[in-house]
């Protein structure tokens, strides 16, 4: 204002000019970008995981080179983490999900940047502020023992350390034990992967092996996923593991990892990879991603599997219902994946609801015989069945729970009632191709279930069975 005025103040105008000079002094010790951001958010406030993701940002691939060396019985690592992004905003900051470790050093687009920490936040602050639209790379380098996390449910996850190696397993939040980034499933990505290992170990990931080599006592293989994934479907399996490849009879390339441990137990099952992969694209549509395949370890005490993108992760050898559920989750669940973990029975009810079919297609109970015996009997197995509805879990303890998994399978199976076989066959197979590679919630589900069967009145399926209280009415 002083500027403009024709009348001098001696007093005051020195004072604003300094500050206006000062100013555009720091904008040009700060890089002079014009550009003025504000904060990404450390947190998507997800229902159950609020702090899990960050705000600001879009991440579009992840490029990790790992080395992992003895220290005691566990594996120390030391990582780079190269994250292109995009910026979702004028951003002058902007947040990593990455728990313990030690950062060492930290660059955006090749120039050096600040950062602190808190708790899970890894806050970075770029030497320039980044506008809106830009892409950018930001490198992590790293080191430490990773972390295992316990979850609110009970179960472990993150960096699971075994006999021979370790696990590092994703679901919900434990990826960011081994690698920075936006931890969330809304943000999915490509990946690289470079592992080094003592040699006798192996290094399994995601997607398609690019190479292996062994040199000076050490083992580095290197992984490609060149489809979209959420980073809790990150697999890395190092241990001493009997690897075989072939493929199925469409040539789709299938990887099989295994413990020796559980080799003679698995192997049955494990060789249905190609029969299970043929019956599901029957079933579920054309199969998403570029390989397939599984790997099972010796690991009792981790007491669960996991659909990691790709080829999922065995505890120890699994029957074939197993598989199919695992197998499943590769269309639903790590294809069409949940915007938040709210819509968990998405990924779980489907996975669920597979094996009926499998069953159903291969001499078993049908999926009508299997939902009544659950409706009829099912508090016996699980007592908790009726606890609250599949769509609204009542806390992140509850994820994982059988109204999630059963309940889920039993909304599916209302729906085939409803519209018949060939209507819902339709349902199945559209949801995937709709959503491929892509992220969607119950409501999404739900419009689209409407759309395809507009005659159909679907309010009580969703009123009783997606959303109601207690044990609906048999109807």
């Amino acid at each position: 204002m002083s500027s403009r005025s024709p009348v001098p103040a001696p007093r005051l105008v020195p004072v604003r000019l300094s500050v206006t000079v000062a100013l555009a002094l720091l904008l040009t010790a700060c890089g002079g970008t014009g550009v003025q951001g504000t904060p990404g958010g450390s947190g998507l406030r997800d229902p159950y995981f609020p702090k899990a993701g960050n705000g600001g940002y879009d991440v579009s691939h992840y490029d990790l080179t790992l080395a992992c060396a003895r220290e005691g019985d566990r594996l120390r690592l030391t990582g780079t983490a190269t994250i292109t992004a995009r910026a979702t905003q004028d951003l002058s900051a902007f947040d990593l999900d990455l728990k313990g470790l030690t950062v060492g050093k930290i660059t955006v687009d090749g120039a050096g940047a600040r950062w602190n920490r808190t708790g899970q936040e890894l806050t970075v602050r770029p030497h320039d502020d980044l506008e809106k639209g830009r892409t950018f790379r930001v490198t992590v380098r790293y080191s430490g023992t990773p972390e295992t996390i316990t979850d609110p449910d009970g179960s472990q996850e993150g960096w699971l350390p075994t006999s021979d190696g370790a696990l590092a397993l994703g679901e919900p939040t434990g990826s960011m034990t081994w690698f920075p980034g936006n931890h969330h499933p809304s943000d999915k990505a490509t990946y690289d992967l470079s592992v080094t290992v003592p040699q006798g170990l192996r290094a399994v990931s995601n997607g398609e092996p690019t190479g292996e080599t062994t040199t000076e006592g050490r083992t580095t293989s290197t992984w490609h996923t060149a489809e979209p994934m959420a980073s809790y479907l990150a697999i890395l399996a190092i241990g001493d593991y009997t690897v075989r490849r072939s493929t199925t009879p469409d040539g789709l390339p299938v990887y099989v990892a295994v413990d020796p441990a559980e080799d003679k137990a698995s192997r049955e099952v494990l060789a249905r990879i190609p029969e299970v992969m043929e019956w599901a694209e029957s079933v579920f549509g054309p199969y998403p991603f570029s390989a397939t395949g599984a790997i099972v370890d010796h690991a009792p005490d981790v007491g669960y599997a996991l659909e990691t993108q790709n080829r999922p992760v065995f505890p120890g050898a699994p029957d074939t219902a197993l598989l199919v559920h695992e197998l499943a989750h590769q269309w639903y669940g790590n294809s069409v994946t949940p915007k938040t973990w709210r819509d968990m029975w998405l990924n779980e009810g489907f996975a669920t609801y597979a094996e009926w079919l499998w069953a159903e297609d291969h001499g078993g109970d049908t999926a009508q015989q299997t939902f009544d015996a659950l409706y009829d009997d099912g508090e016996d197995t699980y007592d908790d069945l009726w606890s609250f509805p599949p769509a609204q879990p009542t806390s992140a303890a509850h994820l994982s729970d059988s109204p999630v998994y059963q309940r889920g399978a039993m909304v599916l199976h209302k729906i085939r009632q409803a519209v018949g076989d060939d209507t819902f066959r339709a349902i199945v197979r559209g949801w995937a191709t709709t959503h491929r590679h892509g992220n969607a919630d119950t409501a999404d589900f739900t419009a689209y279930v409407e759309k395809q069967a507009p005659d159909e009145d679907f309010d009580a399926i969703w009123a009783d069975w997606l959303y109601g209280e207690g044990k609906p009415e048999r109807a």
